[in-house]
């Protein structure tokens, strides 16, 4: 559902009708409202309310919430404009950027950010489902832009930049194929972690770094992506070693996750000792049988280390 969409269903709450517009009438939400609970009546160019059924009910239950976090978020950044495409999950995800700044959370990425001329792809694969998910989205680069408050993001698709949560004292390095746990610095500092985030495949940059002497470990998730990047990472920092994981893990169908095994042609990969110890080849197949994956920030990553 889009932002056009989420005004229209607004429009019905408030007066009871809205134009048709192609993209609203298309929406599987609208149809399921017209069609399935009949809620509404699709008649000539307009869509009314069917006065038979509670659709103020249904809206205040289902729908209201989310319109008016939105719309406060686009006023609060001066985003209102007639050309917002927006969809909910962008608008979560917008949230969750200007919910993390104002916290705090994100002050050292965003200085980062600017130093090293972050590319929309860079930051794309820290906020977004992955680096490709900005490619065209103009409204959206200008979104985040302001939100995060930074200059205009290059187009540059390549990004060379590491980013690092460092503390006094480190005696180990994560680095992480997500952005998650570098929101996370209390949780690092306290323990002498200090935290990398080269961003998913961009790993070229690897080749240039300073381990100083300490061991240093990779978290991730396990799928399909996440262990092709790790056999990328265990090209340039051969003495890495794969984190443990202890997150339950979901279902590849149900959350509609696109990193599939069955992208893999070389399945003794993973059952390749130089990458995977025996437990966790164990976990990987049982991962593939069940056509599961584990989620990088559902682990209990001190407790990966500890193990």
């Amino acid at each position: 559902m889009n932002w056009t969409t989420m005004k229209s269903l607004r429009q019905l709450y408030d007066m009871g009708f809205t134009k048709t517009k192609p993209t609203v009438i298309e929406d599987t939400e609208i149809q399921y409202l017209i069609h399935s609970t009949e809620k509404l009546i699709h008649s000539n160019k307009v869509i009314k309310v069917n006065p038979k059924e509670d659709f103020k009910k249904t809206y205040e239950q289902d729908y209201k919430e989310d319109f008016e976090k939105a719309l406060v978020l686009l006023n609060e950044y001066d985003l209102n404009t007639p050309y917002i495409r927006f969809r909910k999950y962008d608008f979560d995800r917008l949230s969750e950027i200007s919910r993390q700044l104002k916290n705090g959370d994100l002050k050292l990425l965003r200085e980062q950010i600017i130093k090293a001329h972050e590319s929309v792809r860079g930051v794309s694969q820290m906020f977004f489902k992955n680096d490709k998910y900005l490619d065209g989205k103009d409204s959206l680069i200008r979104a985040v832009e302001s939100i995060l408050d930074v200059p205009p993001l290059p187009s540059g698709k390549d990004k060379q930049y590491l980013y690092m949560i460092p503390c006094k004292q480190p005696d180990k390095i994560v680095l992480c194929e997500n952005i998650y746990y570098l929101k996370l610095p209390e949780l690092s500092r306290p323990n002498n972690i200090e935290l990398w985030f080269a961003g998913g495949y961009n790993v070229e940059m690897l080749e240039h770094v300073d381990l100083k002497g300490l061991p240093i470990y990779y978290s991730c998730d396990w799928d399909y992506d996440g262990f092709e990047i790790y056999r990328l990472v265990k090209e340039k920092i051969p003495s890495i070693k794969l984190l443990t994981p202890n997150g339950k893990p979901k279902s590849i169908i149900e959350t509609e996750h696109e990193s599939l095994w069955s992208k893999q042609r070389d399945i003794s990969y993973y059952s390749n000792v130089d990458f995977f110890e025996p437990n966790q080849q164990s976990i990987i197949q049982s991962l593939i049988q069940n056509n599961d994956w584990l989620i990088e920030e559902s682990n209990d990553l001190l407790g990966m280390i500890n193990d």
